[in-house]
């Protein structure tokens, strides 16, 4: 499949995750030759230990918790409980589907498709499966794995990671998940959703952290309802084995017994001994230092994805190996705004956003000239019917462009298209209020909020 003497691929991708493959296809797609090297299964983490099957977990606990409820919508319903083997089929019934898809995708761009471990051994090639693969030009996409605390050793049966949780042949009748980011917060609805005993630990002053604090307060407030407990401020200091599970240590002196731990404190780049160093390849703690374009600092090499200290999401690799490939192929290249890239939990409830916190605009602008409104769900038809709770606050320069939007609610990620545009096209509160969200849905809300903002409310109190 390798190069013989005679052939130098335009180019080779060391990885075929999401920013892998994406490149790949996009390089093809512009008439380039490509190797798309991978020594697992195409589509990397996000198809298989990620995105597609976390999110499929998520709505079989969907839909336990609307069996629950279903009385509450005059419907006879009873729950009787989780069958975790029939939900792992269903999930992965899902995640072959996709696979097979892009599988075919790949072979139809007549992408060479290459299984094995790849190692750089150039600034031109790429060692595999015994044979040294040329290209003009590589792009690094090896990704990212769970990570874990020094001295902390996840054994896969008690101590657990998010790829060992997504297999998991049992329900807990109780968990501590190490972590309230987007993982762990996830994993939290879910277990909840079937049963679980849940807390989770934080060492943060809030859940989901990185989120504007009046989104992380609202599904704090949201977790407490359902039963979900969590400790913030809580800082990790060790865990034992006990008869039937683990008791795990705070450096507060809280003791937490459970089943099992679940380490969900984020994930780290793959990137060691694979040859990035000795190919000269710039890096900071394990990441591949790149500019605004995805260069590194060899001139031949491109990094994109988890690899990359950007943001770690999906579909933050498939635009960097969009632009890497785009500017390969000749093409101009336009930086990614990552700011501007929308961002989802998908828990009960959902927190989607956009754009810059509160905090950051303050920061950036100064506190007399950021304007913020909040407009809640309750006065939605939509979200009413759905019997959702929460909120879209707006961030916005004053006399200015819409800066952020943050939602948390039921089917949030599901309006934060619209917020990607409102942002990115940097609008302003009156335009996006001229423009007319059919009723009753939940999109309305977020035309509600820009109504509020420019000073003309109408289901909200002035």
């Amino acid at each position: 499949m390798a190069n013989d003497a005679s052939t130098v691929f335009d180019v080779v991708i060391l990885g075929g995750g999401s920013g892998g493959y994406a490149a790949a296809l996009r390089a093809a797609q512009l008439g380039l030759s490509v190797a798309l090297i991978e020594k697992g299964e195409l589509g990397g983490t996000c198809l298989h230990r990620g995105c597609i099957p976390t999110k499929a977990l998520l709505h079989a606990a969907e839909i336990a918790d609307e069996t629950k409820d279903a009385a509450e919508f005059g419907v006879l319903a009873t729950f009787q409980g989780i069958d975790i083997n029939g939900v792992h089929k269903y999930k992965d019934d899902v995640v072959s589907g996709l696979y097979k898809g892009l599988q075919g995708l790949v072979a139809s761009r007549k992408v060479t498709f290459i299984q094995g471990e790849g190692r750089l051994s150039s600034a031109t090639s790429v060692d595999v499966n015994g044979q040294r693969v040329e290209g003009r030009h590589i792009v690094l996409a090896t990704g990212s794995v769970p990570k874990s605390l020094p001295g902390l050793t996840i054994d896969g049966d008690r101590v657990i990671s998010s790829d060992h949780a997504l297999k998991l042949d049992r329900i807990p009748k109780s968990a501590v998940i190490l972590g309230g980011g987007v993982i762990g917060v996830e994993f939290a609805s879910v277990w909840k959703s079937f049963g679980v005993d849940v807390t989770i630990v934080e060492a943060l002053p809030h859940l989901v952290p990185l989120e504007d604090e009046n989104s992380s307060k609202l599904l704090e407030r949201a977790f407490r309802k359902r039963g979900i407990k969590f400790e913030l401020k809580a800082r990790f200091s060790g865990v034992e084995y006990t008869e039937t599970g683990v008791r795990v240590s705070t450096e507060n002196g809280k003791q937490i017994d459970a089943d099992l731990l679940l380490v969900a404190i984020g994930r780290g780049p793959v990137s060691q001994g694979l040859g990035f160093e000795e190919a000269g390849v710039a890096m900071d703690r394990g990441y591949v230092l790149v500019d605004e374009y995805m260069r590194t600092n060899v001139p031949t090499i491109s990094a994109v994805g988890d690899l990359a200290p950007t943001l770690q999401l999906a579909h933050v690799g498939f635009a960097e190996g969009i632009l890497v490939a785009e500017r390969l192929a000749g093409l101009k290249a336009v930086p990614i705004d990552y700011d501007g890239v929308p961002r989802v939990t998908y828990s009960n409830p959902e927190v989607a956003s956009v754009g810059i916190s509160e905090a950051k605009a303050v920061e950036l602008y100064g506190k007399e000239k950021v304007v913020t409104v909040k407009y809640n769900l309750a006065g939605n038809g939509k979200s009413k019917i759905l019997k959702t709770a929460g909120e879209i606050k707006l961030v916005q320069v004053k006399d200015g462009a819409v800066v952020g939007v943050h939602m948390v609610g039921a089917r949030m990620g599901e309006q934060v298209g619209e917020a990607q545009l409102i942002y990115n096209w940097e609008a302003l509160p009156a335009e996006v209020a001229q423009l007319i969200h059919a009723h009753p849905t939940q999109s309305e809300a977020l035309g509600e909020a820009h109504l509020a903002l420019a000073g003309k409310p109408l289901h909200a109190h002035d």
